[in-house]
Order: C-alpha cells, then structure tokens, then sequence
C-alpha cells in the first residue's frame, strides 16, 4: 500500500555578516545561524589578532614603488588600508583591490607565515561581504595551508580562526557536512592549544554543537553541549548566564530527540538564571519554548498560559507589531487548532498575517518568510490548501535563490509538493520535490532523513502520474539513505520499503517484491506481534504475491513470548 511521509523542513541559515574594528590590531569575523527559532546562534569564535606594524612611508611614495612587490613595507599598508576602507563604509571593491594586492606583496616579500594568513583572511571576509562566496573558500584555505602551528602560538591562533571562518563559509553556502568538518578542525586546533577545561574551548564547542542540531545529528550535539556546560559550571558562578545559554541549547536538543521532560528541565533552570539577572525578553523567549515543550506533551492549558506570559512581555517591550508578537500569535493558533478551537485558532493566524504582511524595518526577510510557512502548515491542516499554498509562494517570493537560502527553499518546496499531492494535483506535487530535491544535490545535502523523506515522497507523485521507472529510481535511492541514517527498522524505512515492494509489484517484478514484504512482515511481526493491524495488512499483501509466484511463506519459527509480545 503506497504512504505518504510527511516533508520535515530543515533548519534555516542566515546569511553571514562579516564585520571590520576600526582598529588595526585585530582582524575579527562573526558568522551568525538561526539553527531553530527556539535559539539563536552566538557569534564564531575568533582569536584577536597581532598588531601588523604599518610603513612609515606616506601612500605616494608606496604607490612609487608598488611595480617592485617585494616591497616589505607595502603589504602592511596595503592590508591597512584595505580595512579601514571596509570600516568607513567606502567601495568594498576597492578594500578587495588593497586586501588582494597585499597578499601578493606579503607572498613575494615575505612567503608563507602570519602576515600572508592575516591579509588572505581579510581578503576572504571582504569577498563574503561582497556575496562572492564561492571565490573566498580557495583564499581561507590557503590562508591555513600558510600557517605552521609549530611556529607559535600566533599560527595556532590565526589557524584556528582560518578554519571557524572557513566553516562559516561552507554553511552560509548550504555545505553543512564541510562546514561542519572546518569547526572540527577548528575545535581540535583550540583543545591542543588551551586544553579541554578552557573556558574558550566551551564557546566553541557550544557553537560547533549548534552547527551540529543543524545538520539534526542531535546525538553529537548532545555530548559536545554537555562538555560546554561542563565546562561553564567549572569556571563560572553557579548559575551563570553561560550556563543558561548552554541549557537553552540542550533544551533544543532533547526536543529534537523527543525527551520532553528532559527539555523542559533544562528550559526551566535556564529561566531561573534570565529572572534573576533580570533578563526581561530572554525569560520570555524562554516561556514560549516551554509552551512548545506542553504542546508535545499534550498539556495545552499550561502551554496557552506560557504563550500568553511571553505575548504580554513583548508587546509591552517590543510592541505590537513586532515580529515576536506574531511568532506567539502562530504558536497560540496551533495550540488552539490542536484543541479544536477553529475559529480562535484562525483568529490569531490573521493576527500574524496583519503583523507580517507589514513588517517594521529591520525584521529579517528570512523570519518573515519562515512565519508565513508556519501559518501556511495551519491553514493546510484546516483544509485551506489554496489559501496554504499562496503564503508558501509569498515565502518563496522573499527568499532569494542564493547558496545560503537553498535548504529553506527546499523545505518550502517540499511542503508545497505535500499539498499538492494531496489535492491530487500531482504533476505540480512532483515538480515541487524534483525542485528541491534539485537544490539538495546542489548543496551537498544528500544524505539527510530529509532528503531521503523527499525522494519517497517524489517517487510517490510519480507514481501517481505512472511514471513507474522514476518512481524505482527515487525508492531505491530514499532506501539507501534511510537505512543508513535511520537503520532498517525506522518507520520511515519501511515506509519506503512498502513503496519499493508495491512499484516492483506494478513492474511485474513479483520476486523482487516478495523479498521486500517477507522481510517487512518479519520485522513487524518481531517488534508489533502477529495480532497487530499492520502485520495483518502486510500479510495479506504477501499472501497475494506469493499465489501469484505460485509459492508459499517460508516462515522462521518463533517462541510464543515473541509472538505475543507487542510492546518490545
């Protein structure tokens, strides 16, 4: 029997901001990422940088000389002026042409060292602010290929910051895997060179286990924000600021993984922490991601009373028509919906829709567009797939189809090809998974749930439009990832499995489908026991294509415990 799996969106990436001091002495970078709405994303870490002494010569006699590039005076000055210029605002083409020409001058004069690596990562970080990210990834890594951690502690500082920098890169472009890596790399650098107890090592580490719950390999995440609290509970009073952040991420974390109590307990102490630094506007942050927590947990009386409490502080705070406004808005019109209050829950979703269809200034394109999806996922389940479908193209519309905006178009895409698919509209439901299934192999990201989930999804509007040898091809593929990702037992998995069978079934390929429902019909009657409507429905299908194979089930003895037992 052919099932639909519903799309998961990915988590969003802002695009990165790359900013200059005004002072020479330090050469600074920060890459901010929205890994869920529930938490934002710190700053990369980053070293403070050695003072580049500049030449005392004036620009005139500098530019004089500038044919011979072996010049060792022109490189600083050239490195000196290319930030200042990012710093006053002026022509970042011409700050590139400064950071590009002293590179070359550092490279003749002086070779491989600091200085070379210093002006290679300006260069990198004026490239990402011009949106040429692309061009910046070759010049991060050459910046690193320069620096010898053996020659002091400057390299290893510098190093450390070439590979942050280098991973805020790749997940900006939507490389998760290889960003990922970077931050590794960069950890490592930083544990060698303070050791694992340093305070330092925990902001990265907190960081790399965000980069982590983005690429929902929540697992890893866990432990590295364990080390990060960890640490902070070492170093810090009890109860600190540093701790709550790192409570607020392992929040996040378990309720990815679905321990909601355990979420809600580290929601808790974070509050605690926020209420007595008087943190007005974070406990409130706070409350509305306990109101998520009672929402999984069923218990929507006190998740309503948490929204509320949040509602109230931000349009005091904030206003009323701020962005978080509107966010509380969708997440009262959810719970709502969820309790069978309609005409509440629709109520508060024209709430949002008046706050977000007039943004105030300032309020990222990305959040607007994410809240417009979330409203979208409430009209479809109130049967308003028109109106649902219209928001999703309003999103869309926002988002520019740059490298950085990919996943999240995808995830938009994917929702839109579920609607469709349901509406029957099933030429337009595999163009919207084909679009960004497209995207994901863009980016690299193609060996997620998500993308495997997709690929299911896109071989079932195939399908539909019985184009039955496409349809094997993105069975076959969604297979593989999901066995790998999830394990053979997944409900996900088997899903595909069932798929598979009932497309090899159709192609007249009658052993090949045998083999499938013989394995699933074993794997349920193991964990569900034989009485189970699922099993029952399983076998009866096998049933079918065993007289058609003209054979019989060979089944494998089982004890009565294993038979009877369907909570193992």
């Amino acid at each position: 029997m052919l099932s639909l799996v519903s799309a998961k969106t990915t988590p969003n990436a802002t695009p990165q901001h790359i900013s200059f001091p005004q002072n020479d002495n330090h050469i600074q970078k920060n890459g901010n990422k929205t890994p869920s709405s529930l938490l934002k994303r710190t700053p990369s870490p980053s070293f403070s940088k050695p003072k580049i002494k500049p030449s005392k010569k004036t620009l005139q006699e500098l530019c004089a000389d500038e044919s011979s590039l072996d010049n060792p005076d022109l490189g600083p000055f050239l490195l000196k002026l290319a930030i200042e210029t990012v710093a006053s605002g002026d022509n970042e083409n011409k700050a590139l042409d400064y950071a590009t020409r002293a590179s070359t001058s550092f490279e003749i004069s002086s070779g491989p060292g600091l200085d070379l690596a210093l002006s290679l990562q300006v260069e990198a970080a004026i490239y990402c602010s011009l949106g040429q990210l692309e061009d910046a990834i070759p010049i991060l890594e050459r910046s690193i290929e320069a620096l010898d951690h053996k020659n002091g502690s400057d390299h290893v500082m510098a190093k450390f910051s070439g590979f942050m920098q280098l991973g805020d890169t790749y997940s900006t472009l939507g490389r998760v895997d290889r960003s990922i890596s970077s931050y590794e790399s960069g950890l490592k650098i930083q544990i060698e060179r303070f050791g694992d107890l340093d305070p330092k090592v925990a902001e990265t580490c907190r960081y790399l286990a965000e980069a982590y719950v983005q690429a929902m390999r929540f697992d890893e995440a866990e432990k590295l924000c364990q080390k990060s609290l960890e640490i902070h509970r070492k170093h810090n009073a009890p109860a600190s600021l540093e701790e709550a952040g790192d409570r607020r991420l392992m929040a996040l974390i378990y309720e990815a993984k679905g321990d909601y109590e355990s979420a809600l307990e580290h929601l808790v102490l974070a509050s605690m922490v926020m209420i007595a630094a008087g943190r007005e506007n974070e406990v409130s942050a706070i409350d509305v991601s306990i109101g998520n927590i009672y929402v999984s947990l069923c218990r929507f009386d006190e998740a309503i009373f948490s929204y509320q409490k949040a509602l109230t502080v931000f349009k005091s705070t904030r206003g009323d028509d701020h962005s978080s406004v509107a966010a509380v808005y969708i997440r009262l019109a959810d719970v709502y919906y969820k309790t069978g209050k309609l005409r509440d829950s629709k109520s508060y979703c024209e709430n949002a829709l008046r706050i977000l269809s007039k943004p105030v200034p300032g309020i990222a394109t990305e959040e607007i567009a994410n809240g417009l999806t979330e409203i979208s996922a409430i009209y479809e389940a109130l049967n308003k797939h028109e109106e649902a479908l219209k928001l999703l193209n309003m999103a869309m519309k926002l988002l520019k189809d740059t490298p950085g905006q990919r996943s999240m178009i995808a995830g938009i895409e994917a929702q839109m090809g579920v609607m469709f698919y349901k509406i029957r509209r099933y030429g337009e439901a595999r163009s919207s998974f084909e679009n960004a299934v497209a995207k994901l192999r863009a980016s690299g990201d193609t060996r997620s749930v998500f993308f495997g989930i997709m690929l299911n999804q896109m071989g079932l509007a195939s399908v539909q439009l019985y184009r039955i040898d496409e349809a094997v091809e993105c069975f076959e593929e969604a297979k593989q990832i999901l066995e790998q990702e999830c394990g053979s037992c997944d409900i996900d998995t088997l899903g595909v499995y069932s798929n598979l069978a009932a497309t090899y079934d159709a192609m007249g390929r009658v052993e090949d489908a045998t083999v499938i429902l013989e394995y699933i019909l074993r794997l349920r009657e193991e964990k569900l026991g034989t009485a189970n409507p699922e099993v029952a429905d399983e076998k009866r299908r096998l049933v079918v294509l065993l007289k058609e194979a003209g054979r019989a089930r060979i089944r494998k003895g089982n004890s009565l415990v294993n038979l009877l037992d369907s909570s193992s």
